[in-house]
């Protein structure tokens, strides 16, 4: 029975049809050619038995609020095109520009299902760029682990002799980026729904020719006749059939390949955007988290251990505690200016803003106080002390301010944003002697999403400024995974 019959069936029977969009879809999607072995044709038409609950798995979220909150998943991209369009030159050039973030890079070629003796002594005869060539569902299983933060093994293929390692394995660990390459990545509807991003790479079919020539007889050992001969016979009709229709499918679409080196950049500027903003920065615009590398991500295990010394701790908070207050003053308004170099000639820049003062809130605050020092030159630097003062809510503030602080761009320092509330009574007080709301940068290492939200919704021209966004506030308000009592820890009154 045909799709249409099965369709008119379920109508006759009371079962709602179809959205018009998805039988379009449907219908105008690549059609089998039908060219592949027998015996593979028969395993596939069965159903399968648990593949299915991989393809179950990613049809949606469940709606159950008492399931706790999914984490950050990876960005992941699709890249797709003709057999030997440039797809892997392509994938390496946005590593490289990556080099910064965790980029894991599946191939589809890992996939292929393994041929059994019989049918790899007619290998000449197997349709490898056909669907049915691949275990897709195996292919959905490992990227569903891998969104969701697991490790998985990669099975690796043996081109020549057309089967897997059995006893090897590529263990690929969860990363901020997952490429998956390979012609077929946009034919299956369950695997680009997993995909944030899908490029196609489209490259003239006379290079991509010559390419995969020299390819096959170098890399895998062809010769030239066996390869021209699986080209007519499966690889061009492949194309015509299943690659060249997933096309409409792309984001973006790369004419040249590697080539086009203008269009990579933007790729990747656009990544480097969506990697770089927490949730809370889509909400907030006025919140910004300075981008992630390896060297912050290792400072900040550090600074989070329980275990680590008072002179390490103090060392590499000091160097996060910079990059902050260099990040904070990137958002001052700059001036234009001209200047004569050495050689006589003339560089066109830019000047700092000279109207500038530090407030640290007593005490941890004061850890931040040398950064700004080393930074800005002579600035100005007040204090704010916040104190509860016994029992009944009432709290003490004591403040010593630049008389001119109403002149001037204000950085309010403080390593922890916590519940928000001592914040928010600082930045009350700056607002009450003078200083505009959005002159006023809050700069800290480590904030809660509540802090964040509390201090927002009072100050929405305010800008905040951190290093890292953690999970939340527990049950005593303070922040998890955290810190600690970081102004103890600094100081070494800790013990």
């Amino acid at each position: 029975m045909s799709r249409f019959d099965r369709e008119r069936e379920r109508a006759r029977e009371g079962m709602p049809e179809k959205a018009m969009d998805d039988v379009m879809e449907a219908a105008s999607g690549p059609h089998f050619s039908g060219l592949r072995l027998d015996s593979l044709r028969l395993s596939t038409s069965s159903a399968p038995s648990s593949p299915s609950s991989a393809k179950a798995s990613v049809a949606g979220p469940i709606a159950d609020d008492s399931l706790p909150e999914e984490p950050k998943q990876p960005f992941v991209i699709g890249v797709s095109g003709g057999s030997a369009s440039g797809k892997t030159t392509v994938c390496d050039m946005i590593i490289q520009r990556l080099h910064d973030q965790r980029v894991v890079l599946v191939y589809q070629d890992s996939f292929y299902r393994g041929l059994t003796a019989e049918e790899a002594e007619r290998a000449n005869d197997y349709n490898f760029d056909h669907p049915d060539a691949f275990d897709t569902d195996q292919l959905i299983e490992c990227l569903t682990k891998l969104k969701s933060g697991q490790s998985v093994n990669i099975p690796i293929y043996d081109f020549k002799n057309h089967r897997r390692c059995c006893e090897s394995f590529r263990k690929v660990n969860a990363s901020d980026v997952i490429i998956l390459e390979g012609i077929l990545v946009f034919h299956d509807p369950h695997v680009r729904n997993l995909m944030d991003m899908k490029i196609f790479v489209d490259t003239d079919a006379d290079v991509r020719l010559a390419r995969r020539i020299r390819r096959d007889t170098v890399e895998r050992g062809r010769d030239v006749n066996s390869v021209l001969e699986q080209y007519g016979k499966f690889v061009k009709p492949a194309f015509d059939d299943f690659v060249l229709p997933s096309k409409k499918y792309a984001d973006v679409i790369i004419p040249r390949g590697g080539d086009n080196h203008v269009a990579i950049d933007l790729i990747v500027q656009h990544i480097q955007t969506k990697l770089g903003q927490h949730d809370l920065c889509k909400i907030y615009p006025n919140v910004f988290v300075i981008q992630s590398t390896f060297q912050i991500r290792g400072m900040h295990t550090l600074v989070r251990d329980r275990d680590i010394t008072t002179p390490d701790f103090v060392f590499y908070s000091d160097r996060l505690i910079r990059l902050v207050v260099e990040h904070g003053l990137g958002h001052l308004p700059f001036t234009e200016k001209q200047v004569v170099t050495p050689t006589g000639s003339v560089y066109t820049g830019v000047d700092f803003c000279k109207k500038l003062c530090g407030v640290s809130i007593i005490r941890s605050g004061e850890s931040m106080e040398n950064a700004l020092r080393a930074c800005c030159k002579g600035i100005k630097i007040g204090k704010i002390l916040i104190h509860r003062d016994g029992d009944n809510g009432k709290q003490l503030i004591y403040q010593k301010l630049p008389n001119d602080i109403s002149e001037r761009h204000v950085l309010l320092l403080d390593p922890v944003l916590g519940t928000g509330n001592s914040a928010n009574q600082a930045i009350e007080l700056l607002i009450q002697k003078g200083v505009p709301e959005d002159r006023i940068i809050f700069l800290n290492l480590i904030s809660a999403p509540e802090g964040i939200h509390c201090v927002c919704k009072r100050f929405p021209s305010l800008k905040i400024v951190t290093s890292e966004i953690d999970a939340g506030l527990n049950e005593e308000f303070r922040v998890i995974p955290g810190l600690g009592e970081y102004g103890d820890r600094y100081f070494g009154t800790d013990v």
